[in-house]
């Protein structure tokens, strides 16, 4: 355990503005509060504060970041205030350690709850000050080095776990790769303890086999920059072992087949140098195709800078090789705290730590706390893409990202509207995946709001957090806007008084703070409208209590008056209002609709077979009626096709629906003969007079052998 003085005398060698006064306060308070409190470790507590105020005095961080170390736990496991943090010590530093409070003493549903409601108190207090992530990291990576004096398994595995999804790509992201890779390998060495002793033994068995090729690979570069004439400083050494596990579950081999174990890295003076350098080693050695990278002309969303090579390099090794500056070096290694500029009393400049600002968005947009620890992972864990707008601007994308998380990147209002993409200059689906270079333009509209079937393809945290948003508002109001119809028509049908006021009287019933929110859970089909009804009233006895007449395949429908029908129009699919996929109902169809739990109402054709399902459950059925001022220009409708087998006929049937102004949605070949084909087609059209017309005219085509609507 570091002693104060030489904690002070650490502090100073760097920062000639530390205010010795509070240090020592600071030290004597942290000791006094947390007393005898002791760790797994059987060590004294006050150990710990301590041990990660050494650990940032590595990073050179200002007196104000050391002294919130000292007291980062004393207002979660003492009885010191926040209050009492900011009389003794000032605002700026009680700012900083309410920040890394763990804040604990919230009641959380489970532990996945609480690790996601933790990051989100970290990420709002970091965006404020991102030296809260930097207390907040050196006090894991401590924690991480005295796991093993936990006794429970359990818990060490969620620790690291925890450590290892979240933390370790939070170090990325801010630069600081050497805390990085230990974080990661503290955690692997829990999560997986068989397997780095296996790859441990390994490297060691081809150390022992090899001599100590590291050093001698070393030597040679050196020969090599020296006859160049080139100064170069040039180090080495094996990668992790959780690196080396990563990259064999990524390419499915053994560890013998990895031939890129050992990096080398060659720092230089200036940018020129960089690529003289790479010059120079290219010259040399046989270059490993496709595993060049320049991080210098793009750098990484943490600012990282370096170039990425792979050679067959000295004694025949395969070895990656990173050229950088003396400076790249500095930041790569220890990220913001290198241009750490608090002690001359200025801000750091963020302007490059644009996933912060996209963290804070999906915060902002996220359901709950589970949601948001979905979406950030989303938005840490996967490698980048660089791309680039029409006028040159850089665009870092996780890979696999499409044209619709191109446009959340660049803002939220240009993902919401999008229509169309170009990328370089083609038109091309919104679900194609982006490549590094792509120049990628979007189209938007006003009109266009974001799709739910968009969630499907897109691997930004920040696209889902707005697509979902949008969903569940939009979902909300189709909802309430389907209850209140409902109870409006069923009131009306009973001859009952309806009105907001009267329902106001048994909100607390159903659970709801608003009549808008008992609207919506009758618009989702947890309650019946004759529910709400018999609670209003409680003497009502209807005069026939099913909201429709049930009804059998193929019977006779019988509608109700027309007060007692609600009308329905094309809301957004997968929304409060589904068309089933059984029957494929379409605007001039006698429908029916039934209240499915938690979605909303499924559109039925009256005779659709799928409807006995739902006979003994009469209050699920309410009469509905197509809207005369439909919005929705297509409906999917499903035939049964037979055709001849002979050249021209697909064609022929393709002509005939493309001169009635259909679409064809998909077509699925069911049986193939020597004479005829048969397949299911399926049509986008307006309604079901288009539909009859279109089969009419492929009837009297001579090789449409014959075409039916399929309902079942």
């Amino acid at each position: 355990m570091i002693q104060q003085h030489a904690l002070i005398e650490k502090v100073r060698s760097y920062d000639l503005a530390l205010d010795e006064d509070k240090f020592n306060r600071a030290y004597l308070f942290s000791m006094k509060v947390h007393g005898e409190q002791v760790r797994d470790s059987g060590d004294p507590y006050f150990s710990h504060p301590l041990e990660v105020a050494d650990i940032l005095c590595d990073m050179k961080l200002d007196g104000a970041t050391i002294i919130t170390a000292l007291l980062h736990d004393t207002v979660e496991d003492t009885g010191a205030t926040l209050e009492e943090i900011r009389k003794l010590f000032g605002d700026e530093i009680a700012g900083l350690v309410n920040g890394v409070t763990k804040l604990t003493q919230i009641e959380l549903q489970s532990s996945q709850t609480k690790q996601a409601e933790n990051l989100r108190k970290l990420v709002l207090a970091m965006s404020n000050d991102i030296r809260v992530l930097l207390v907040k990291l050196a006090d894991r990576l401590h924690n991480m080095r005295t796991l093993h004096h936990v006794s429970s398994i359990d818990k060490r595995r969620r620790i690291a776990r925890e450590t290892i999804e979240i933390y370790a790509p939070l170090a990325e992201r801010i630069g600081m790769h050497h805390i990085k890779d230990e974080l990661e390998d503290l955690s692997f060495q829990v999560l997986n303890p068989d397997a780095r002793e296996s790859i441990v033994t390994r490297l060691n068995f081809l150390e022992r086999e090899g001599g100590d090729i590291v050093k001698r690979i070393i030597k040679e570069l050196k020969n090599v920059f020296k006859k160049a004439n080139l100064e170069a400083e040039v180090s080495g050494r094996v990668k992790t072992p959780y690196s080396i596990w990563r990259k064999m579950h990524k390419k499915n081999v053994a560890i013998e087949q990895l031939s890129d174990i050992m990096a080398f890295r060659i720092l230089v003076n200036t940018i020129p140098d960089c690529y003289q350098s790479l010059g120079i080693v290219h010259s040399s050695y046989i270059v490993v195709p496709t595993r060049f990278k320049d991080y210098i002309s793009t750098p990484k969303p943490n600012n990282y800078q370096s170039l990425h090579t792979s050679v067959i390099g000295p004694l025949k090794h395969r070895i990656e090789i990173q050229i950088r500056t003396h400076e790249m070096h500095t930041i790569s290694e220890y990220g913001v705290a290198a241009h750490w500029q608090y002690k001359q009393g200025k801000n750091t400049d963020h302007k490059q730590y644009h996933w912060l600002r996209s963290l804070l968005e999906i915060l902002e947009h996220a359901s709950g706390p589970e949601e948001f620890l979905e979406h950030t992972k989303l938005e840490m864990f996967q490698d980048q893409v660089f791309c680039f707008t029409p006028a040159g601007d850089l665009i870092s994308l996780p890979r696999g990202a499409t044209p619709i998380d191109f446009g959340y990147a660049i803002h939220s209002a240009v993902g919401n509207h999008c229509v169309g993409a170009k990328i370089n200059g083609r038109m091309v689906p919104l679900r194609t995946v982006l490549h590094n270079g792509d120049q990628v333009e979007i189209t938007t509209s006003k009109s266009q709001t974001p799709s739910p079937t968009w969630e499907r393809f897109v691997v930004t945290g920040k696209a889902r957090a707005h697509i979902r948003r949008f969903i569940r508002t939009q979902q909300r109001s189709q909802f309430i806007e389907l209850g209140r119809s409902i109870l409006q028509k069923s009131f009306q049908h009973e001859n009952l008084e309806f009105s907001e006021k009267i329902l106001e009287t048994i909100l607390s019933k159903f659970k709801c703070q608003t009549t808008e929110d008992l609207f919506s859970i009758i618009g989702e089909g947890q309650h019946t409208s004759y529910e709400v009804i018999r609670a209003t009233y409680p003497d009502f006895r209807a005069k026939n209590p099913l909201d429709v007449q049930p009804i059998v395949s193929k019977a006779k429908f019988i509608p109700k008056e027309k007060d007692a029908i609600v009308s329905i129009r094309g809301l957004i699919p997968g929304m409060a209002v589904h068309y089933a996929k059984c029957c494929h109902p379409l605007p001039g169809d006698k429908i029916v609709g039934i209240v499915m739990t938690g979605t909303g109402v499924t559109i039925h054709t009256y005779d659709c077979e799928n409807l006995n399902n739902y006979a003994n459950e009469p209050e699920r059925w309410i009469d509905v009626a197509w809207d005369s001022h439909n919005e929705q220009k297509h409906y999917l409708a499903r035939t049964n096709v037979v055709v001849n087998n002979q050249p021209g006929a697909l064609a022929n049937l393709t002509t005939i629906i493309s001169k009635h102004n259909a679409n064809i949605a998909n077509l699925k070949i069911s049986h193939r003969g020597d004479t005829f084909f048969e397949f299911i087609l399926d049509l986008e059209v307006k309604d079901a007079d288009h539909l009859s017309n279109i089969i009419a005219s492929l009837r009297a085509s001579s090789l449409v052998t014959s075409i039916d609507r399929v309902k079942h």
